[in-house]
């Protein structure tokens, strides 16, 4: 039956799997805050205006993946495609601009409409940090510097490549932009469908297609660093500059376009070749005007987001097995003798699987499945001495343990 499947473009995250999802929550939350970014959380639905004022009603977001449905009392939501808008948004309407500069990390599921494959699916999980009410080039030297950071902690970052560019100031946007549409124009019959519609809305999204025939213009259009003015110049060399600063090591893309309409100048990806097509692990840059643009107050803005399906993907390591104690107890008057055990050495600090059901064979059996490390075995014998059984399944070795010195016997187990 279709609805005992996952709905297309989702997935079970099951335990293993789980391990590795926490685990780079958790290491992201640890680095970030190292940094000095504070975890918050915006819902997980907006109202629509508030991405299509965000994202721009041209791009493919907007256009093409954003679930968006009507509420029973009329009003018009999406479930968030990703983090910014919201975090925008929550900076506005929790009247935070006094408390600038603000750094915040976030972390949960997200939403678009797209064809799932590896590593891309429907509902997917975020991980992303915001820095608000930084103007100068240190603040995105310092994010890169935090993404960087927490891709080597978790074992990744010699998988990936740091590509860097600028979008330049307002002023250097609108003059290649002009460029840009004037070489375009000139090809229009060879553009794709939808490029053939960003020509008259936003020519830079062209650079971004993913369509063959627009990838072959785009190789000969014009580049964004012949139409920066001397403030962009100067802005991007002093990104450059931090990051040779802190021996961060980048590529030059003059390619690289960030697919939303409030980016400026800089503009990084962290990529790699281990995933197929999908390259980009880590991505960002600034945005001065977002905030402005959804209505708030003039406030500069940088960040980014990683994908955490894709690093979880790229995380070849072997998580640590989890080997937790089996309590086993042997006949009714242990059962319940054996359940206060259980949860006192839980209060002690040990992962204990207590073996509800089965004669000893049984549950040794079950123990050994779940890879357990020692058994403590409590049966009648053992409950008239005041003592348990402590059985090394690695080695069979066994010794009888007073009830009073187990704790000190088990710390080796830990």
């Amino acid at each position: 039956m279709r609805a005992l499947q996952p709905v297309k473009g989702t997935h079970d995250i099951l335990p293993e799997d789980m391990r590795r999802f926490r685990l780079v929550f958790d290491k992201a939350r640890e680095v970030a805050a190292r940094y000095g970014y504070r975890e918050m959380a915006t819902p997980i639905f907006e109202f629509t205006e508030v991405f299509r004022r965000t994202l721009g009603d041209t791009s493919d977001v907007v256009t093409k993946e954003m679930y968006t449905f009507d509420t029973k009392g009329g009003e018009q939501v999406t479930l968030r495609p990703e983090a910014t808008a919201g975090v925008a948004r929550a900076f506005i309407s929790g009247g935070l601009a006094q408390q600038l500069p603000l750094k915040f990390f976030f972390a949960g599921p997200m939403f678009r409409h797209e064809r799932p494959q590896a590593g891309r699916q429907r509902q997917f999980h975020q991980i992303d940090i915001e820095l608000l009410g930084v103007a100068q080039p240190l603040g995105d030297v310092e994010i890169i510097a935090a993404g960087a950071a927490i891709l080597d902690a978790l074992g990744v970052r010699d998988k990936t490549t740091l590509e860097l560019n600028t979008l330049g100031d307002p002023e250097s946007r609108g003059a290649y932009r002009e460029a840009l549409v004037d070489y375009f124009r000139d090809h229009q019959t060879r553009l794709s469908e939808d490029s053939r519609m960003r020509l008259s809305r936003n020519p830079l999204r062209i650079l971004d297609s993913k369509d063959e025939g627009d990838r072959a213009l785009v190789a000969d259009a014009p580049l964004f660093a012949d139409y920066l003015n001397p403030e962009s110049v100067a802005f991007f060399d002093e990104v450059m500059a931090g990051l040779d600063a802190l021996g961060i090591a980048y590529q030059r893309n003059p390619r690289l376009v960030r697919g939303l309409d409030y980016y400026t100048h800089t503009a990084f990806e962290f990529t790699t070749t281990a995933l197929g097509a999908q390259g980009a692990v880590l991505a960002g840059g600034r945005y001065d005007h977002l905030i402005e643009q959804l209505g708030g107050p003039p406030t500069a803005g940088t960040g980014w987001a990683a994908g955490v399906e894709r690093l979880v993907l790229l995380m070849a390591a072997e998580l640590p097995e989890l080997r937790p104690l089996a309590v086993v107890p042997l006949g009714e008057a242990a059962e319940r003798a054996a359940l206060v055990l259980s949860e006192r050495l839980r209060r002690d600090g040990f992962m204990v699987e207590l073996g509800f059901s089965g004669n000893m064979k049984k549950r040794l059996s079950r123990a050994n499945k779940m890879k357990a490390r020692a058994a403590v075995i409590l049966g009648e014998d053992e409950l008239a001495k005041d003592s348990v059984t402590l059985r090394d399944l690695e080695t069979g070795a066994q010794e009888l343990v007073p009830r009073s010195a187990l704790r000190e016997r088990l710390a080796r187990f830990r």
